[in-house]
């Protein structure tokens, strides 16, 4: 009798069950740490998590003007991605055109930074409507979800 075909088929279960019981010991050890507040999660960096510190009325009108402010730069955010593509397409052509792939770049970059402009006057002007401590509340939740540290409190005048 020949025992080799079946010895393959015994490793290649063995190896499979040992990967299937490390992903449950793995996922129940850190459902586990996470439970417990020993694993803190990865903090959103969203700008959209930025007003979650504020009532949930204006927390709906942040989102609001996001979404407004996405769905009427539409054509910026394609031309965006589009550029992208076009860059990537240039890139891995057999001829490579500098001059092409600069024009695709300074495209996409064009769209990207008007993008950013309009996402930012959206989130000024909500901030405009804000008392100065929902603006601290606002304004410190962006700094944890930026590079920047947060805004040191203002000296009280005299």
């Amino acid at each position: 009798m020949n025992t080799t075909p079946t010895n393959r088929w015994l490793l290649a279960s063995l190896v499979l069950n040992l990967f299937l019981i490390g992903g449950v010991v793995g996922g129940t050890v850190r459902w586990w740490m996470v439970e417990r507040g020993t694993a803190a999660a990865a903090p959103a960096r969203s700008l959209r998590y930025a007003a979650d510190d504020l009532s949930a009325a204006q927390r709906k009108a942040y989102l609001l003007g996001l979404r407004t402010v996405r769905r009427d730069a539409a054509a910026s955010i394609q031309a965006a991605r589009e550029g992208r593509e076009d860059v990537l397409r240039l890139m891995g052509a057999p001829q490579f055109e500098r001059n092409a792939v600069a024009a695709a770049l300074g495209r996409t970059r064009d769209a990207d930074i008007a993008l950013r402009a309009r996402v930012e006057a959206s989130v000024v002007d909500f901030a405009a409507t804000l008392t100065p401590e929902e603006r601290l509340k606002l304004t410190n939740s962006l700094a944890r979800r930026s590079t920047l540290s947060p805004p040191s409190p203002a000296p009280a005048k005299p």
